[in-house]
């Protein structure tokens, strides 16, 4: 498969993916936050379709066009590991859905952020709320749930919190 065509079946994944998140999370309370906004594409679509959602972003520095970041009360500038773990009075809830888009390609990077990530995405949860992983992740307090139809296994990983 060409990296083109790789390309678009993980970004038609994504878009399917939250979709169907969106639809999964509509009786949970609480903003979306969007760990990692790269160029800003799944924040524009989870703000196209969560109108009237708080959506809180976190990066370590803005790389997307104008039109595809949040206001400053919304955008979260620093490292995710550090601005994750004590954003509570800014955010003021737990997320109804986590988009935790975090993944490097490097291993070393990878198993660091699987180590670190999951106590403070337990933390920031709701109760029946989603995270949306692009990394396998150990998360206790959470369920595994099944991937829409169509999408590959280990593309991403969906986790509901019990």
């Amino acid at each position: 498969m060409s990296r083109l065509e790789s390309f678009i079946r993980r970004m038609t994944a994504q878009k399917d993916i939250l979709n169907f998140v969106i639809g999964e999370i509509s009786n949970v309370e609480g903003p979306v936050l969007e760990l990692g906004l790269g160029n800003g594409r799944t924040y524009d679509h989870l703000r196209e379709n969560l109108l009237g959602r708080e959506i809180f972003v976190f990066d370590r520095a803005i790389n997307a066009s104008p039109q595809s970041v949040p206001d400053g009360d919304h955008m979260i500038l620093g490292e995710i590991r550090d601005t994750l773990a004590f954003c509570g009075p800014r955010v003021k809830a737990e997320a109804a859905l986590i988009h935790c888009d975090l993944g490097s390609g490097d291993p070393t990077t990878d198993l660091a952020t699987k180590a670190w990530i999951p106590p403070l995405l337990n933390a920031r949860t709701a109760v029946g709320g989603i995270v949306v992983s692009g990394l396998p992740l150990d998360l206790p307090d959470f369920v595994e749930l099944d991937l829409p139809d169509g999408i590959q296994k280990k593309r991403y990983f969906l986790y509901r919190k019990l």
